[in-house]
């Protein structure tokens, strides 16, 4: 398996202990990595993914929020709101992964960890995101550094 897409499934089975029991991520990260050993890139890239999508977890979830009014957020599975979450962060906030490789990437893992219906239910939220980028990354920043000053 390529080493991002590891990353990129550590990085959900540790937003989802987190999510689900607050347990450190960092610890929980490591205890992943003691069980299934990853080359270096693959944490940096993993612990990046992490500690961003806590970063901006707020402003995220407001766009899911918005893109997805029909799943409030807290009766959304908590595997389909963090891979959305991931997919938003490396899309929106970094410039680190091309648009259609983050959906296809959040698409896979909705896949092999979601429910019959997540991958549809990932793409079109996405796919709308998407169609949105600019504005919605201009949001995101803006969020993040009113929340920092605030």
């Amino acid at each position: 398996m390529k080493t991002r897409r590891r990353a990129r499934r550590v990085t959900l089975e540790t937003l989802y202990e987190y999510d689900i029991a607050n347990h450190d991520p960092d610890e929980v990260l490591e205890q992943r990595l003691e069980e299934s050993p990853m080359e270096h890139a693959g944490v940096e890239f993993a612990q990046r993914l992490i500690h961003g999508v806590i970063a901006y977890l707020e402003q995220m979830d407001t766009l899911i929020a918005r893109y997805a009014p029909e799943w409030p957020l807290d009766q959304m599975a908590v595997i389909d709101r963090n891979i959305l979450r991931i997919a938003i962060y490396e899309f929106l906030v970094t410039d680190e992964t091309p648009v259609k490789v983050a959906i296809n990437e959040a698409v896979e893992l909705a896949k092999v960890y979601g429910s019959d219906s997540a991958p549809r239910f990932i793409n079109g939220v996405l796919g709308t995101l998407a169609d949105h980028q600019e504005a919605l990354r201009r949001e995101v920043l803006k969020g993040a550094a009113e929340a920092v000053t605030a």
